[in-house]
């Protein structure tokens, strides 16, 4: 079980889990984001948003500027190509399968959790990557290992990319936690917020947490694709930074296991290439909550 006390570690309970066992009791999310999450939970392909001409590196038109007065024309200087993190939900864990939130706690991989993260490995055994990366925690560094091995990679362990820390609620199931914290569950049942987690890590910690692990994976690699398996949590944030939103425990984005989300960035900018890909996934889990 992992040490629950550093800010540099956090996963979050089967976040998406408790926010469907709220829906369950009754209350419903407000339309804005069902239609939010029903743009971006279809498969994406994984591609850049932009096609690079494949021998100069310059997107679309000629590799050369125009001619100038009196002169010859000089080549234009090529564009980098475009790093990108390839952010990928571990596989289901034995807790997602019952919706028990796991925060920091250490379930492992189930029987269709390593299914996943095979088919997984499948999907990207092609591709190079320039660097690998894995929460800590197994049921993000077993997915990363097994679909590693298949793209020739060794995921480097980060505790950055735990999952929010949870705090007393961790370990419980949702009716538990509404029976020994009727006050906070009904706060976060009306409107979720990381800060209602007794104990847990808090809304601003971790979204700083993991921006600064993100960001220093991509200025390790400046170019090139870039493993990342984490947790629906991290994953939520690092969109939700792009947007320009802060999550708080609000889910706009479907993330399920095993699913696959992009991020580019080129210039100095971050574009979201694909959300929540699962087109490797022979089926879905009717039971798979989404996120943690």
């Amino acid at each position: 079980m992992s040490d629950r006390r550093g800010v540099s570690a956090s996963e979050p309970w089967d976040c998406n889990s408790l926010l469907l066992r709220s829906n369950a009791i009754g209350i419903e999310k407000a339309s804005t984001e069902e239609r939010v999450e029903e743009k971006v939970s279809i498969d994406i392909e994984i591609r850049a948003t932009r096609q690079d001409a494949p021998e100069t590196g310059v997107t679309g038109g000629s590799a050369f500027v125009a001619e100038p007065e009196g002169g010859e024309a000089e080549p234009a200087a090529p564009r980098l190509s475009p790093s990108r993190l390839v952010l990928v939900r571990h596989g289901q864990s034995t807790w997602n399968r019952v919706h028990r939130i796991q925060g920091q706690l250490d379930p492992p991989l189930s029987d269709e959790g390593r299914r996943q993260a095979g088919l997984l490995g499948r999907r990207i055994a092609s591709h190079r990557f320039a660097g690998a990366y894995s929460s800590d925690l197994q049921r993000a560094f077993e997915t990363a290992t097994v679909a590693g091995a298949a793209a020739g990679v060794t995921p480097q362990p980060l505790r950055g990319l735990r999952e929010i820390f949870l705090g007393e609620w961790e370990g419980l199931s949702s009716e538990e936690i509404a029976v020994r914290y009727p006050e906070a569950w009904a706060k976060w049942v009306k409107e979720p917020d990381w800060d209602l987690v007794p104990g847990g890590e808090g809304a601003a910690a971790f979204e700083q947490r993991v921006a600064a692990t993100l960001d220093e994976i991509a200025q390790r690699h400046p170019e090139g694709e870039v493993l990342v398996v984490t947790h629906g949590g991290v994953i939520q944030v690092a969109l939700h930074r792009i947007v320009g939103k802060s999550s708080r425990g609000i889910f706009l984005f479907k993330i399920q296991n095993a699913s696959i989300t992009l991020i580019e960035r080129r210039d100095g900018r971050e574009v979201v290439a694909g959300v929540n890909d699962v087109a490797h996934l022979e089926s879905v889990p009717a039971s798979e909550p989404g996120i943690s």
